[in-house]
């Protein structure tokens, strides 16, 4: 988060009228609880100095839901004070309801989830994160700050995805690692057919409603055509100044193959970090387009889409925690012997245990094989919706077998060659853009830390990643639940409750895409039987 003094001015921001920010005070939620750090509180001074300096009316209070949205609740400014104190309270509900909407427990009744904590539909806390703190670009005078999810008792509460994620890391870092993880995310932007009224489902308010009819903004068989994003550039500049206003790292915008796809990739970062920026990107695009009479979505194959999908490649790698150094990094080559006259010669720091011209120190090859191992139970957190598995096609660019490769497009994992500064790392190609960021790098950090505490061996890189013999990934969102049904690894690791949690709202989706009466099957047989 940048100081008040490093912030743009808002338009307006020391008129009159504008009174300074009361003081967070004592004896809240907040501090009951010990939930803020000295960290936390030095940011929540910074942030008082930014809403009075730039006279901000509005904050929004914000936290990931189970399926990567962002939900919470607007205060106004003179309402900060006392959420900083106590948190923002929200129904527990919303962290049991599918992608429709429909809470697939129940609650009323007590349910037995997390030892009856979601009965009755009562609060959990949005405490806020205040590093999070950020000015949106694009709202008037107004904040943005991610929170935290905790019981009334001030314990966390027990389907946070962003403290489940924290959890995991926290494990790899007694193992004495920690996660960097790059970001590239593809999306589709449209232009609407037309402006009108949003289409609301007939007969249950809340249900999603029809999709709104869309035009493609590019012809596709584009990839990184310059001309082409050229024809692009008011949209490429108003996200350019949208994503950089929000402090995101971000790296470049791209042109991707398929009509209407582009790419936005950001700078390796803290996985935690990372997480929050993916989750910020995504959000960021969609508001920015909708502003400016765009359609963005990051679902993975929409209808309108007949050549490319769009995908989620997570690079990763880890760093020793008590020298920052590279894990994955293989040892250097061993040197020729030297002439009999020439002095001998050390290669410090360097890491032992790598056959010559393996391009992954045993620490990475442990990893690697963990996310083979576990890649069809990961799969439901890498690609929780029905559409993402409409994506596995062979001879696409996009995986559809458990397999690795050295530098290869079409292996699940891809294993980048240390270069520069970046070091080697695993570039995991199976996830959707619709993905939650906190599960879907957990399910990484759980599926690498079982291959390394096993030493698994991830077998040689493949030549042919599309090989009929290969093991293939789930071909569908209930294959891919059994697959987690059968692993034990991610019950020991995230606990019984928070898989049985997350099965039982991937099952119900799946129970109502099966119900469904789809466009196929009525064109299919309506008329022929």
């Amino acid at each position: 988060m940048r100081s008040a003094d490093e912030r743009p001015r808002a338009q307006g921001g020391d008129g009159p009228g504008v009174r300074p920010l009361a003081s967070a005070g004592t004896g809240g939620f907040v501090e009951r609880h010990g939930l803020w750090d000295e960290r936390q509180h030095v940011a929540a001074g910074q942030v008082r100095r930014v809403i009075d300096e730039l006279g901000l009316d509005k904050v929004r209070f914000s936290f990931a839901d189970q399926h990567g949205v962002l939900r919470g609740k607007t205060l106004t400014r003179e309402a900060v004070p006392g959420a900083l104190r106590s948190g923002v309270t929200a129904p527990s509900s919303l962290l049991l309801k599918d992608t429709s909407g429909r809470t697939v427990f129940p609650v009323f009744s007590g349910g037995g989830l997390a030892d009856g904590r979601f009965a009755g539909a009562g609060d959990i806390v949005l405490v806020p994160d205040m590093t999070t703190f950020r000015v949106l670009p694009w709202a008037e005078r107004t904040g943005w700050i991610l929170c935290d999810l905790y019981h009334p008792d001030g314990t966390p509460a027990a389907f946070c995805s962003r403290g489940l994620l924290r959890g995991r890391l926290a494990a790899l870092a007694d193992a004495g690692y920690d996660l960097t993880v790059g970001v590239e995310l593809e999306f589709h932007v449209y232009r609407p057919a037309s402006e009108g009224a949003v289409p609301v489902a007939p007969g249950r308010p809340g249900a999603p409603g029809p999709a709104p009819e869309v035009a493609p903004l590019s012809s596709g068989s584009q990839l990184l055509h310059e001309e082409g994003l050229d024809r692009l550039d008011d949209l490429v500049d108003l996200l350019y100044r949208g994503l950089t206003g929000l402090d995101l790292p971000l790296r470049s915008l791209e042109l991707e193959f398929g009509p209407s796809q582009l790419e936005l990739t950001l700078d390796a970062r803290d996985a935690a970090q990372a997480a929050d920026d993916a989750l910020l990107a995504r959000a960021a695009v969609r508001q920015i387009c909708r502003r400016n009479g765009y359609h963005a979505t990051f679902m993975s194959r929409p209808a309108t889409v007949e050549t490319a999908s769009s995908g989620w490649h997570l690079h990763q790698s880890l760093r020793h925690r008590a020298t920052g150094e590279a894990a994955f990094d293989p040892a250097p080559d061993p040197a020729p012997d030297p002439a009999p006259d020439a002095e001998p010669c050390s290669a410090p720091g360097s890491v032992s245990g790598s056959a010559p011209g393996e391009p992954l120190s045993p620490v990475g090859r442990h990893y690697l094989a963990g996310l083979l191992e576990h890649a069809p139970a990961a799969t439901v957190f890498t690609t929780p919706t029905v559409n993402g598995y409409k994506r596995y096609l062979p001879m696409s660019l996009a995986p559809d077998r458990v397999v690795w490769g050295i530098d290869n497009k079409g292996a699940m994992v891809r294993v980048v060659g240390a270069r520069g500064e970046g070091g080697a790392r695993l570039e995991n190609r199976s996830g959707e853009p619709a993905a939650n960021p906190y599960l879907y790098i957990a399910s990484q950090v759980v599926s690498g830390m079982d291959g390394m505490a096993r030493r698994l061996d991830p077998g040689p890189p493949t030549t042919d990643p599309y090989d009929a013999g290969a093991r293939g990934l789930p071909g569908s969102l209930d294959q891919a639940l059994n697959a987690l049904d059968a692993d034990p690894v991610f019950v020991k690791a995230l606990g019984q409750d928070v898989v049985s949690w997350f099965t039982t709202i991937k099952r119900a989706e799946f129970a109502r895409y099966l119900a469904h009466v789809s466009d196929w099957e009525q064109r299919e047989y309506f008329d022929l039987v």
